[in-house]
This record gives C-alpha cells, sequence and structure tokens, in this order.
C-alpha cells in the first residue's frame, strides 16, 4: 500500500470512530440528531410536565420588578401582555414543527431560511442566551445563601454552578426525574403563601394596582413597549422548552388531544406562566417597598428578598428565611440544569459542524458554565434590563424569522419545503433568506436602541426588529426562488419519509459508516457503492464528522426550479387493502 493511500485509510477510519463515539455519547440526549422513535416512549403529558418543570426560573420575578419600579405597575403589566401575546404567536409553529418532526430549534433553523452552516449562528444566539440566563439564575440563587447562610456573593455564584453539573452530565432522562419531583414543592413554596397575602391584605393589592414607580402615573405606549422590550429578551427559552417536547410521541388518533394540550402548555405556553410570574414579580417589588422598607431601591427586585418579606408576613423570620432559601435553591437548579444541558447541546453542535470532529457534550457544558460564571463574577444580574433589552432585538429577529419561514414561506407562499430538512447532504451551506433578514432586522433595531434614529424611537427598537423580519423573510425567499433551500429534491432512499399519520418513519437503517443503525429520517443513500455495487445508507451524523464529502451524493441542479418537495408518506393501510382487493 502506498503512503498515500494508507494516511488515507488511517483518515477514514478515524472518522468512523469519531462518528460512532459521537453516536455513543449522543444516545442519552441527541445532541445535533433528530430524536427517533425508539427514544420517544414518554406520554405526551409526561413530557409537557417535564418541560413546564424548567420555567420554574425566578429571573421573571426580577424582571416583573424592574421594569414595574421603573415604569409603574400599570405600563409594566401591560407590556407584559404585549409580549407574552406576541411570544405565544411567534413560538407556537415553531414549537409545533419541534414536536411533530422531533428536531430542535437549530435543526428547525437549517431547513427554515438558514442552511446548513448558516444555522450555526442562531444557535450561538441561543447559547449566549443560556449562559446570560444561567448567570442571572446564578446570581439570584448566590443571593439566596448570602442572605439566608451569610455566604459571600462570588463562593455563592461558583456554588451555584458547581451544583448542577452532575445532573446535566445525565441528559434527558436525570432531568424528567428532577422536573418530575420538584415542580409540586416549588408551586407550594411559590403560590400559598402569595395567595394567602392577597386574600388576606387588601391594602397589598390596592398598592400594587396604583403603584406609579418612577413614572408619572400614566399609560404611555412608550413605556410599554420599553416593558415589553425586556421580556423579549425571554423568547429564547421557547428553545428549551423545544429541547424537552422534541422527545414527544408521534401523533395518533388516539393521543391527539394530550398531544395538542401538551405542545400548546408546554412549548409556546410556557411563557403564560411566566407572564404571570412577572406580574407576581411587580407584585412583591411593591410589597416590599410598602409593608418592609420603602428605601430597599434596586434590592427589591432580588427575590430571595421577595420571598423572605412576603413569608415573613404569616410565619416567624427564621422560618421564613429557611423556606425562601429551599425555594431559591430549588427553582434555581431546575433551570439551571436546563440551561446547562441546552447550552452544551448548542456550543457542541456548532462546534461539531465548524471542525468535524466531537469531543463530547460534557466539554461544551463545563464551557457553558464557565462563561455563566464569569459574567457572574462580572456582575451581569445589577445590569439586567439592559442586557436584555439590547439582547432582545437580535433575538426577536431571529425567532420572527423562522416563524415566519414556516407560516408563510413554507404554508403560504410554499416557496420553502414543508419538511424542515436538517440533513447536511439535502442542503445547501448557506441560505441568503434567513441570514439577510436576521442581519437587516438586527442591524435596524440595534441602531434604533443605540439612538441613532432619535430618542423618540428608542424604545421601539424590538417592534424594529420584528416587523423587519415579518417582511423581510417572504421578500427573500420570493427574491431567490426558493433555490437556496435545498441542494437536493431525493436522498435516494425509496421508503417514505413519513408514516400514514404524517409522523418520521420509525424504519431503521443501518449506517454503513458507523455501523448503527438509525432511524429512515435521519438516514440518506450513500455515495460510495458497497463491495458489490449495492446501496449503502449513512446517517446525517456521519456527514457532520465527515469532512471530505465522499458520502455525499452530488447536487441536484434542476432542483431549484422546481416547488419544493412533499415528504413522501407511508400508504394508509387501509388504501393498501383496498388495492389488494382491486
Amino acid at each position: 500500500m502506498s503512503p498515500t493511500c494508507e494516511t488515507q485509510g488511517v483518515a477514514t477510519v478515524t472518522r468512523a470512530d469519531n462518528a460512532r463515539a459521537a453516536a455513543e455519547d449522543s444516545l442519552e440526549d441527541y445532541a445535533f440528531r433528530y430524536v427517533p422513535r425508539s427514544f420517544r416512549r414518554w406520554s405526551a403529558g409526561a413530557v409537557g410536565v417535564t418541560a413546564l418543570g424548567s420555567i420554574a426560573f425566578l429571573a421573571d420575578f426580577s424582571i416583573g420588578a424592574s421594569i414595574g419600579i421603573e415604569h409603574g405597575t400599570h405600563n409594566a403589566v401591560l407590556g407584559i401582555l404585549l409580549a407574552s401575546v406576541v411570544i405565544f404567536i411567534v413560538g407556537t409553529p415553531i414549537a409545533y414543527y419541534a414536536a411533530r418532526y422531533n428536531l430542535d430549534l437549530d435543526l428547525i433553523a437549517r431547513g427554515s431560511g438558514f442552511g446548513y452552516y448558516g444555522s450555526s449562528i442562531t444557535t450561538v444566539i441561543f447559547a449566549v442566551f443560556t449562559c446570560i440566563f444561567f448567570a442571572l439564575e446564578g446570581a439570584i440563587m448566590a443571593q439566596g445563601l448570602q442572605v439566608a447562610a451569610g455566604i459571600p456573593l462570588p463562593i455563592g455564584y461558583l456554588i451555584s454552578t458547581v451544583v448542577v453539573i452532575p445532573i446535566v452530565i445525565y441528559g434527558m432522562r436525570a432531568l424528567e426525574r428532577l422536573q418530575f419531583w420538584t415542580t409540586p414543592l416549588w408551586l407550594a413554596l411559590a403560590l400559598l403563601p402569595l395567595l394567602w397575602v392577597i386574600v388576606s391584605d387588601p391594602d397589598a393589592v390596592q398598592a400594587f394596582v396604583s403603584f406609579t414607580g418612577n413614572s408619572d402615573g400614566s399609560v404611555d405606549v412608550g413605556a410599554i413597549v420599553a416593558s415589553a422590550a425586556v421580556c423579549f429578551a425571554l423568547t429564547p427559552q421557547l428553545a428549551e422548552q423545544i429541547d424537552v417536547i422534541r422527545a414527544m410521541p408521534p401523533r395518533s388518533r388516539a393521543n391527539t388531544q394530550s398531544w395538542w394540550t401538551s405542545l400548546l402548555f408546554a412549548g409556546p405556553g410556557w411563557v403564560l406562566f411566566s407572564g404571570v410570574k412577572q406580574v407576581v414579580g411587580v407584585f412583591l417589588a411593591v410589597y416590599l417597598f410598602t409593608r418592609i422598607d420603602a428605601e430597599l431601591g434596586a434590592k427589591a427586585t432580588e427575590p430571595v428578598r421577595q420571598f423572605v418579606g412576603l413569608y415573613s408576613s404569616v410565619m416567624p423570620e427564621w422560618l421564613a428565611m429557611g423556606l425562601a432559601l429551599i425555594l431559591v435553591v430549588v427553582a434555581q437548579v431546575k433551570i439551571n440544569v436546563t440551561n446547562a444541558y441546552s447550552g452544551s447541546l448548542a456550543w457542541s453542535n456548532v462546534y461539531t459542524r465548524l471542525t468535524k470532529t466531537y469531543p463530547g457534550r460534557s466539554v461544551f457544558m463545563y464551557f457553558n458554565l464557565a462563561i455563566a460564571l464569569a459574567l457572574m463574577w462580572m456582575d451581569v444580574f445589577s445590569l439586567i434590563a439592559f442586557v436584555l433589552s439590547l439582547y432582545a432585538n437580535v433575538v426577536m429577529a431571529w425567532l420572527v424569522t423562522i416563524a415566519t419561514d414556516i407560516v408563510v414561506n413554507k404554508k403560504l407562499l410554499r416557496v420553502s419545503p414543508s419538511f424542515p430538512e436538517f440533513r447536511r447532504g439535502m442542503l445547501h451551506d448557506w441560505n441568503p433568506v434567513g441570514l439577510v433578514s436576521v442581519g437587516l432586522a438586527s442591524l435596524l433595531s440595534l441602531s434604533a436602541f443605540g439612538g441613532l434614529f432619535g430618542e423618540g424611537v428608542r424604545p421601539f427598537s424590538v417592534l424594529i426588529a420584528i416587523v423587519v423580519a415579518f417582511v423581510t423573510t417572504p421578500a427573500m425567499a420570493l427574491a431567490t426562488r426558493g433555490r437556496y433551500y435545498l441542494r437536493r429534491r431525493t436522498d435516494g432512499i425509496p421508503s417514505p419519509l413519513l408514516d400514514a399519520d404524517g409522523n418520521p418513519s420509525g424504519e431503521r437503517l443501518r449506517c454503513h459508516v458507523t455501523g448503527y443503525t438509525f432511524e429512515r429520517p435521519d438516514m440518506l443513500a450513500s455515495a460510495e457503492r458497497g463491495p458489490h455495487g449495492e446501496t449503502q445508507y449513512v446517517s446525517s451524523l456521519a456527514l457532520t464528522l465527515d469532512g471530505t464529502d465522499q458520502y455525499m451524493l452530488p447536487p441536484e441542479t434542476a432542483a431549484s426550479a422546481l416547488p419544493p418537495p412533499v415528504p413522501q408518506r407511508a400508504a394508509n393501510p387501509a388504501a393498501r387493502r383496498m388495492s389488494r382487493e382491486k
């Protein structure tokens, strides 16, 4: 064998070994992968409960308190309502695609306007979100440790970071058990004292309704939109919900009602619970000012102080302190396990695509935690309103682009493939539809946020991002005639991609690179024929880790001039019987 052949052989073996290692490591969480039917053994209700367990975060209370103090109760509540409605509308089609086709947000973005490598940009946006919110939630836990146990904040930051590691390492199954057992405790600690105060102290409710904060007390459109802008930064929480609801079981006639209920509440419906918590945050801040200490100032935005003050009204202070600490620790562990888990998936996804190597998800978990810890030590919590308002501009540009592509480009204009294609061999590397939309919307909204268009426009910067993304996405799809969505129209496999109910097929095929079997939606025909000239199959995972393109079928140049393909469904069993009878 020549040195060149020998070198190529070693490289091929290394790539195959790397793909096998990635397959083994991702069996628990399916990082950068379609979630197969064989893994999705939970009921729709169980998946929904697990997804809702991740919204126990206390940053909602801080966000509500901060905008309430700044703009008053009326403007803050209307801003929360505005943001919640928009987030629900934007989140519904994205969550539906995640649950229906069992994909995370990165995989959906690939076939919804961004291309194979283009979606990595949006994944970085989400990964940054997990770092920011881990830092905010970790800071809240550290505040609880400081108030209840006297632990200095820097040490508390470290404790709140390290405590989640053992759970995150074990992936989805550990996450499901944690959320299931801790959610009832969290609800009892958060709601029962609050309900008691509302019922027993009507004056507290009246003070909340009439609270003007730093405003003059009038209802102002600019203040409402500015309040909503802070709340919009929470929208990427949808991606964390999707990381769970992508494990939804196939939709069938038997489970249609529970499937849709779980999808709506655990998908876009998370924002309903989040909005209520934000309003409660305003109430708790007002309660501290009127019942505890009128000079608290910014400290009224700290959830631990909010709940200590709340509990102290119905129980001894020592017990109030202990219960508040338990609430903070339980809530922060619940959400930061999800932040660390989702962040590790996002970072590993981007790194693996760009470098064609997979060092393991745990590496990126530590990377994600290191960034979050650095943000805590930089005291990002003190800048919560500014940071979230700035971040919201890019976030809404990104998510509105994806939602618009699904609803308008796929369903109405039909210039985008109805199935959210995610496999490397089927996609172009870059799609200008999503990239131009996000780039233009972000540029204009950030310019408005920075005051480039005048102070009167600044509060409306997020609305600019939303409108520009909504208009630009279909405009770009029509201008490019949809030619950049698909590299190929067919994947070379004769069996249907979807079953008779429209769910991704559960048929299993063997990947000749890794040696593992994968389900039909994760597979393509390989360009490398078998020893007897037969067709071999290759998994999207192996293609992700292959830097030679030797397994990729050639592009179909005529595909750009044709309408997007409709995925083939398996024949209905009744239709097959009728055909045989004829």
